[in-house]
C-alpha cells in the first residue's frame, strides 16, 4: 500500500522568529583580514549589513506566504517526511516535470519559474507545452528533514524521488530538470530509469573530474581542464569540510545564524553573475528566505551529506555509464564549471539542446527564470 501524502502549510512559530532576532542582535562579528573584500571569504562589512537587515528589515512572513501560495505536501517515505510542491499545469495534457534544486538551495529557488512552466500561455508563450511541476525538497534538505534521520547520498535521493513519482503519485513517464546536486540526482534517475524519464534537462553538468576529457584534449577541453584546476585549488574548501567533517561544521552553523548566513552568502557571492554585490543577481529577500529555511529547519548538517557520500563512495554515474534519454543543457557564463559538449557527450549520448546564456550564474532558476523555462519548454517541444 502506497503512503498517503498530507497537505502541508509552512508556519514557523513566532517564538522561533523572536529567537532568531534575539540571536542576530547578539552577533559577534570577526575582524577584517587586510586586503580586498571577499578575497578570503565573506566580507565582514557585508555580513554586518546583511545581519542588520535580516534582524530589522526582512519579512519572513511574506516569503513564507509566497511558498504557501503553491500546493505543498508531505509524505512519509524511506523513513523521512518528504516535502514537495505539486503544482498542476494548465491545458489538457501537461507534462509531469520533476524539478530538483541543489545546495545551498531549496524549493524557494523555484517560486518565479513555476508559473512560467505550469501556465506558459499566461506568460507570453501560448504555443508552448505546459508542465505539472513536482518540486521536492531533496531528502535531508530543509523541509524534508527531521532531527536524527538517516542521511542520503545522491543514489539514495534518486531512489526515493523515483518512488515518489511512481509509487506515491502514480506518474509513469516524466521529465526531470536539475542544477547542482539536482543535476546529479536527476542524472542518476535517468540512468536508473530510462524507461520512465522522457527527457533530462540540466543547468549544471555532473561529470567525473578524472574522466571528463580525452587523452588528447581539444582546445576547448584544455581550457576546461585549466578552469577545473583553478576551481580545485581555490574554491573547494567547503567541499573538503562538508565531505569529511560535516558534523563539526553543523555544530557551529545550527547555533549561529550569522555564521550560517556567512557560509551560504559566500556561495551566492561567488556563484552568481553579480557586479560585486549579490543583490545585482539575486534579491536579498529571496537569499535570506533560503538561509532562514535552513535555520528554522536545522537541516544544514544533513544537507552536507551528499558531499560526504561523494567523497567516500563511487561517482553517482558509474565510470563508462551512459545516460541515453534525450538531454538538454543550458550553460551560464558564471557557472562553477563549464565542461565542453565533447566531454558531456561521453556520458549523455542523446544531447538534443546545448545553449549558452550571455549572463547568469549557478542559480539559474533564480537568476534567469525566463530563459531556463524557455529551454525546458523547447526541449519538451523537440521530443
Amino acid at each position: 500500500m502506497s503512503p498517503t501524502p498530507i497537505p502541508f502549510t509552512l508556519d514557523i512559530p513566532q517564538a522561533e522568529l523572536d529567537d532568531l532576532r534575539d540571536r542576530l542582535a547578539r552577533t559577534r562579528f570577526p575582524d577584517r583580514t587586510p586586503g580586498e573584500a571577499w578575497a578570503f571569504g565573506t566580507d565582514p562589512d557585508y555580513l554586518r549589513e546583511l545581519v542588520t537587515y535580516w534582524r530589522d528589515g526582512f519579512d519572513w512572513r511574506r516569503e513564507e506566504a509566497a511558498l504557501n501560495a503553491f500546493p505543498q505536501f508531505r509524505v512519509e517515505i524511506d523513513g523521512i517526511p518528504l516535502h514537495y510542491l505539486h503544482v498542476p499545469g494548465a491545458g489538457p495534457e501537461p507534462i509531469p516535470l520533476l524539478l530538483l534544486h541543489g545546495w545551498p538551495g531549496s524549493v524557494l529557488e523555484f517560486l518565479d519559474i513555476i508559473p512560467l512552466l505550469t501556465d506558459p500561455a499566461a506568460h507570453g508563450a501560448p504555443d508552448a507545452p505546459s508542465f505539472t511541476v513536482i518540486a521536492p525538497s531533496l531528502p535531508g534538505f530543509t523541509l524534508s528533514f527531521r532531527p536524527d534521520q538517516k542521511r542520503f547520498s545522491c543514489e539514495d535521493m534518486a531512489a526515493t524521488l523515483s518512488r515518489l513519482m511512481a509509487d506515491v503519485l502514480g506518474i509513469d513517464r516524466y521529465m526531470v530538470q536539475g542544477g547542482d546536486w539536482g543535476a546529479f540526482v536527476g542524472s542518476r534517475i535517468a540512468f536508473d530509469h530510462p524507461d520512465r524519464v522522457r527527457a533530462l534537462h540540466l543547468n549544471f553538468l555532473p561529470l567525473r573530474r578524472d574522466a571528463a576529457v580525452a587523452e588528447n584534449p581539444s582546445p576547448e577541453e584544455t581550457a576546461y581542464l585549466e578552469e577545473l584546476a583553478t576551481f580545485l585549488k581555490e574554491e573547494t574548501g567547503y567541499q573538503a569540510i562538508q565531505g569529511t567533517r560535516p558534523q563539526t561544521l553543523a555544530s557551529a552553523l545550527v547555533d549561529s545564524p550569522a555564521g550560517l548566513a556567512a557560509w551560504i552568502a559566500e556561495k551566492f557571492h561567488v556563484w552568481t553573475d553579480n557586479d560585486g554585490r549579490i543583490e545585482t543577481a539575486v534579491s536579498r529577500d529571496r537569499m535570506l528566505a533560503d538561509i532562514s529555511l535552513y535555520w528554522f529547519t536545522g537541516a544544514v548538517g544533513s544537507s552536507f551529506w551528499p558531499y560526504y557520500a561523494r567523497a567516500h563512495s563511487p561517482w553517482p554515474i558509474p565510470l563508462g555509464g551512459k545516460i541515453t534519454v534525450p538531454m538538454g543543457y543550458l550553460q551560464s557564463p558564471r557557472e562553477i564549471l563549464r565542461p565542453p559538449r565533447s566531454a558531456a557527450a561521453r556520458v549523455y549520448s542523446d544531447i538534443r539542446r546545448w545553449n549558452t546564456l550571455r549572463k547568469g550564474g549557478h542559480f539559474a532558476a533564480l537568476e534567469n527564470p525566463q530563459a531556463l523555462a524557455k529551454e525546458i519548454r523547447e526541449l519538451a517541444a523537440d521530443l
